[in-house]
């Protein structure tokens, strides 16, 4: 695998010798102070150039940076390219490990890259055309505070769906379980446990990409009970799951109200809890639901 320092001088060089690339910038992990240091870390490039057409036309240019294992031209898929603004992306997994995740911007849309993210390090400005930034920052991921309304819309939300997933588990519908569990119930989990986070730091810091660093800001025995909200498609994994997952919910929903001065609903949360609770122990033959 080549290394950061090898990496970085074949872009640097590409961007040097090819007139329409202007200006040469970067972004992501690998300018954010606060991110572990790791060999997998994407290269994220920004060329601003002439003519982005040109690029397009002919993708063999990428061959510059190695052999790919794979690439992936996002904006040339389905619609996106007639409805984008003129920017392209190659995003390139090189055979060596490293990986290059390359957009293209028309020198049009300087302003519009400059406003989009603080993590920007430039890195070649042929032209002096970029404006002095401030250094970089992750300012723009921190978690941030929640309304009342949004704290209110997250538990409704949580012990709505968790009523569907009681009811594919009556059904034996396996599939349509974990899909409610993965894509609707527990997201919400993670969104009051990222709040709760959010009140322990001020609100000062970020968790990354699918949460990726919220590991390292919670306590191990809350770790543990969200990893125990990954069940395998067993029904009785999967309530035993759910029980834990609303359980973890509650406890940190409560935690959320009282330090932000909110209001939980005890009376929704008893009331689904007691409805899964008799769908859970309801006979699979049974012709009709009486609490």
């Amino acid at each position: 695998m080549r290394n950061q320092q090898q990496m970085m001088d074949l872009i640097m060089q590409f961007a040097e010798q090819d007139e329409r690339v202007r200006v040469v910038a970067m972004n992501g992990s690998r300018v954010n102070t606060k991110v572990p240091v790791d060999i997998f870390q994407d290269y994220d490039i920004v060329y601003l150039v002439t003519d982005v057409q040109s690029f397009i036309e002919d993708c063999d240019w990428t061959d510059y940076f190695g052999e790919k294992i794979i690439i992936q031209m996002p904006d040339a898929m389905g619609d996106s390219l007639e409805d984008n603004d003129g920017r392209f992306a190659y995003l390139m997994l090189l055979a060596d490990g490293n990986r290059i995740d390359l957009r293209l911007f028309p020198l049009s849309l300087q302003a519009t890259y400059i406003h989009e993210d603080k993590l920007i390090d430039v890195l070649l400005d042929k032209d002096q055309r970029m404006p002095e930034l401030l250094p970089p920052t992750d300012e723009d991921y921190h978690i941030t505070s929640p309304t009342a309304q949004q704290y209110a819309n997250c538990c409704n939300e949580f012990w709505w769906v968790s009523t569907y997933a009681a009811k594919g588990l009556w059904r034996q519908e396996m599939i349509y379980v974990l899909d409610h569990l993965h894509l609707y119930i527990r997201p919400m989990v993670l969104q009051m446990l990222t709040w709760q986070v959010g009140i322990d730091t001020a609100f000062k810091v970020s968790i990354g990409k699918n949460h990726k660093y919220l590991q390292s800001f919670l306590e191990p025995s809350v770790w543990t009970q969200l990893l125990a909200t990954y069940p395998t498609a067993d029904e009785e994994k999967i309530w035993q799951a759910l029980d834990v997952m609303m359980d973890l919910f509650r406890q940190t929903a409560c935690d959320v109200a009282k330090q932000m001065n909110f209001e939980y609903d005890t009376v929704q949360d008893q009331k689904v809890r007691t409805y899964m609770h008799h769908i859970h122990f309801l006979s699979p033959e049974a012709q009709d639901f009486d609490l």
